[in-house]
């Protein structure tokens, strides 16, 4: 199913550097010969699936991480290669939300995927709320899924600020813990199972989750038959984005200086601002260290991803330069590469007619999608 968005010429997103998108024509041969290679796993089409959380507006590094990446997949993917992005707001629930403030940046989020260029006729983007078989699935895995496995993840303890060796036994823990957060996993696991995703793109860090994910599938078919695929990890190549104002930190929106990260709809005057004041040292030159010079290192990275090179050429370039010249550098292309985005995405948020458009039919394709998988679940269980 396929939005007809003439009416909406000026708000279709078209990829970063004013191309277009292009249609899934290009085979995106290294992943499928390396499903197709697999011994465990009959060939089929790749499906990707991969989610965000609804904060708002995303920061430079989710964007680097996960959705220029995302774009790029749909670019590269070849003709029936089928891709779900979704707003993963179910997820959102683990913290207590106030009502207003998660319908706004629930729209947010959906408008940015938009605007970087993710597109509806070649992507099924919607909001995981709206597709109710996320939930049934999860409770049906949470039949099969182990809680031992569970107890030893690291989401739930971090999220309560535990150390990594906490365990159910301590109090402190049984106090604190809801069950929304302690089997997160489990409804995440449902997220990539219900499509029957073969790849899912993740950053490092996710890793843990998807090889629940794959635990919990392989659990589901020794039991029931095969019915998912096993998911394989598809990782990001992009260094973490750290913090500007603390750059040994992952750039994230909890941190309490605005300052410490970009948002991708900021002015140019506001990246310029931010970047200038981003912390680096004292030491003159410019050298690429990440240990001993985290601040400059980082700012090399993300100039690194912007231009397409090396960290360690942009370091011989700049070397002999001053940290003020790298730094308004890098502003300058960030204000260039963002533009485009923040164009786009007041674009959008001014014409929400199309964007609950686009949701709708996102929506009723993901349904039809996951009912798929739901009835092969239903027939093999006996329901």
């Amino acid at each position: 199913m396929h939005l007809n968005v003439a009416r909406h010429r000026s708000a279709v997103p078209r990829s970063l550097g004013g191309n277009g998108l292009r249609h899934r024509a290009s085979a995106l041969s290294p992943l499928s010969r390396r499903w197709n290679s697999s011994n465990h796993q009959p060939a089929q089409e790749p499906i990707i699936f991969s989610g965000i959380q609804p904060t708002g507006v995303p920061h430079l590094g989710n964007y680097l991480g996960a959705l220029q990446p995302w774009v790029k997949m749909q670019q590269e993917a070849k003709e029936g290669t089928k891709l779900f992005f979704s707003i993963v707001d179910l997820h959102a629930l683990t913290i207590p939300q106030e009502a207003a403030q998660l319908r706004k940046w629930r729209k947010e989020a959906f408008a940015t995927l938009l605007a970087v260029g993710l597109d509806p006729k070649c992507s099924t983007i919607f909001y995981q709320s709206d597709v109710p078989a996320h939930t049934e699935l999860m409770w049906i895995l949470s039949t099969v899924a182990s809680m031992g496995y569970l107890s030893r993840m690291t989401q739930w303890k971090s999220k309560l600020q535990l150390p990594d060796d906490a365990t159910l036994d301590d109090s402190t823990a049984r106090a604190q813990l809801r069950l929304g957060l302690f089997s997160y996993p489990v409804l995440q696991a449902a997220d990539i199972l219900i499509h029957r995703a073969t790849h899912v793109p993740v950053g490092e860090d996710q890793r843990q989750h998807l090889e629940f994910s794959r635990y919990t599938a392989n659990s589901f078919n020794h039991l029931y038959g095969p019915i998912f695929p096993i998911p394989e990890a598809l990782i990001s190549p992009a260094k973490r984005v750290m913090s500007l104002k603390e750059p040994t930190a992952k750039m994230s929106k909890s941190h309490a200086d605005e300052k410490s990260r970009i948002i991708l709809t900021d002015s140019p005057a506001e990246i310029r601002k931010k970047v200038k004041v981003a912390l680096t040292d004292s030491e003159a030159g410019v050298t690429y260290d990440p240990v001993r010079r985290p601040g400059v290192s980082n700012l090399i990275e993300i100039l690194g991803h912007l231009e397409g090179t090396t960290c360690e050429e942009i370091a011989r370039d700049y070397h002999s330069t001053s940290l003020r010249a790298l730094k308004e550098h890098v502003a300058e292309r960030l204000v260039f590469h963002l533009s485009e985005i923040r164009e786009r995405y007041n674009g959008l948020m001014a014409d929400q007619t199309y964007l609950e458009s686009v949701a709708q039919e996102g929506a009723e394709a993901a349904r039809a999608n996951s009912q798929v998988t739901m009835r092969q679940i239903r027939a093999a269980m006996g329901l």
